[in-house]
């Protein structure tokens, strides 16, 4: 029974996430977040941007995309994220077509963690309510090397396709 229900909402997660993937996601969303300080010296420099969640099809299921930059020299990792709209947030990367959790995702010295539809991004679990279009949701990005980000990032549309 428990392989059912879990099954379920797999399937669940997967209809959602492939309604997203319909449309192309790449940067150019509205949200954007402070940069994070590196904890000592010469280590990341990051900023979150770019950012939305497309309004749930269900009511306490959702995902959010974003993009953390990373102007520092070092490599940091993202650990975790909260909001006040889900009970849980959970990181997951996506390989071929098959999703799963994952403990943490790494943000490249230089270079960029993207959380796009189709790929890496974040789900929310047991929502306290369904966001309309327009409303903004916080996040708070935890990372192994930096201070928080927090960001606010809008919902938008269902069919919502940033522009690249």
């Amino acid at each position: 029974m428990r392989r059912a229900g879990r099954a379920a909402v797999v399937t669940a997660v997967a209809v959602s996430l492939s309604l997203g993937c319909l449309t192309a996601c790449s940067g150019g969303g509205s949200g954007t977040g402070t940069k994070a300080e590196p904890r000592s010296g010469d280590g990341p420099r990051l900023r979150a941007e770019a950012g939305f969640v497309p309004r749930p099809v269900l009511k306490d299921l959702a995902a959010g995309y974003l993009t953390v930059r990373n102007d520092g020299a070092a490599a940091d990792r993202l650990t975790g994220v909260s909001t006040d709209l889900a009970d849980d947030v959970t990181l997951h990367t996506t390989q071929g077509e098959r999703m799963r959790a994952v403990d943490g995702l790494d943000v490249p010295a230089g270079g960029e963690l993207s959380l796009a539809r189709g790929g890496d991004h974040l789900m929310l679990e047991k929502l306290d309510r369904r966001p309309e279009v327009g409303e903004k949701v916080s996040f708070v990005l935890h990372f192994a090397e930096s201070e928080p980000i927090e960001v606010e990032v809008p919902v938008q549309p269902t069919t919502y396709r940033p522009a690249e």
